[in-house]
């Protein structure tokens, strides 16, 4: 098999590109299937039973899952029936083609409509970067659209102190209450303000919860009924935040979110620290939802917004 193809100057003096920083980031995961496949797919290695099995556990141990790791070796495997693969390197080139046709749906950016204000709603369980994320993403806004804040995630006085911290940094308004406030009177009033501003955007952090605790749940989606109640088409983004690292139980949390508050885009963040970087391809397959943002560090220009194409190149370089 030839050796995946290193990128070119150009590529490299890109600053934006994700062949270079989100490759590096990515260098876990990036272990996993690109070393791996080399040594399992490298020379004449006969296109047996043996060589499947260990593409299956390869795949598996990325946490790419079973019904996508199933999927994909059924498409493989079919082509080589055809006679349209019959070396290890084609079934490299033909993995990337599949994984890449998996991911192209999810590539769909955000984007703010003429609402005003454009609500997007954060949520996710304790730990993965919600209320981070959302001073990332406020961030990347700001220069183009004026932005509320809302912290609703009155469960934690940490949570509302950490909000604080950010909109003070960001140099943006904030609605919030004291700890254990009526969540969603804090989004009632957030939503008034929004309006008596002229906001293009309401950003509104929930509290961190457990997909399993009911109550908790029931709480989100009263927050949406109140957000809906004031505008039918809000809120307008979803966002549901997942941490990559928890691979496969990220499914799990997305089925419930998306069962309680219809989830319309996600953010996964901490794929540069996990070799389970392969639930992205399992989400693509089970959910087709778009994948707004990807994590890939601590600093403010680490949350990039997902491409699909960059995401697959740095994945699994083009041999």
């Amino acid at each position: 098999m030839t050796p995946p193809r290193q990128p070119s100057s150009s590529e490299n003096n890109r600053p934006s590109s994700l062949f270079g920083r989100l490759r590096d980031k990515l260098a876990a995961t990036q272990k996993q299937f690109t070393d791996g496949l080399s040594t399992l797919l490298l020379g004449k290695r006969a296109l047996d039973e043996s060589l499947f099995e260990e593409l299956e556990t390869l795949l598996l141990s990325a946490d790419v899952g079973v019904e996508t790791t199933q999927f994909l070796l059924r498409d493989v495997t079919a082509k080589v029936s055809r006679h349209e693969i019959s070396d290890s390197a084609a079934v490299y080139n033909a993995l990337r083609q599949s994984i890449s046709a998996l991911m192209q749906p999810c590539g769909q950016q955000l984007t703010i409509t003429s609402a005003k204000p454009f609500v997007i709603m954060v949520v996710g369980v304790n730990g993965v970067g919600k209320t981070t994320t959302i001073a990332k993403i406020a961030q990347r806004l700001k220069a183009r659209h004026s932005i509320l804040l809302a912290a609703a995630d009155t469960f934690r006085a940490a949570a509302i102190e950490q909000l604080k911290t950010w909109a003070a940094r960001l140099d943006l308004p904030l609605i919030a209450q004291h700890t254990g406030a009526d969540a969603a009177a804090v989004v009632h009033d957030a939503l008034n303000a929004a309006r008596a501003r002229a906001s293009d955007i309401l950003i509104v952090d929930t509290a961190g919860r457990q997909h399993t605790q009911s109550g908790l749940m029931d709480e989100l989606k009263k927050i949406r009924r109140v957000i809906n109640k004031s505008d039918t088409s809000a809120p307008h983004e979803v966002l549901l935040v997942l941490d990559a690292s928890t691979g496969q139980n990220a499914l799990s949390q997305l089925t419930h979110f998306r069962e309680a508050v219809g989830v319309t885009g996600l953010v996964l963040t901490k794929l540069d620290g996990t070799a389970k970087g392969g639930i992205l391809i399992a989400i693509a397959r089970q959910t087709g939802l778009p994948i707004r943002f990807i994590g890939v560090g601590e600093s403010m220009d680490d949350l990039r917004e997902f491409d699909a194409d960059e995401y697959v190149d740095a994945l699994l370089p083009a041999t």
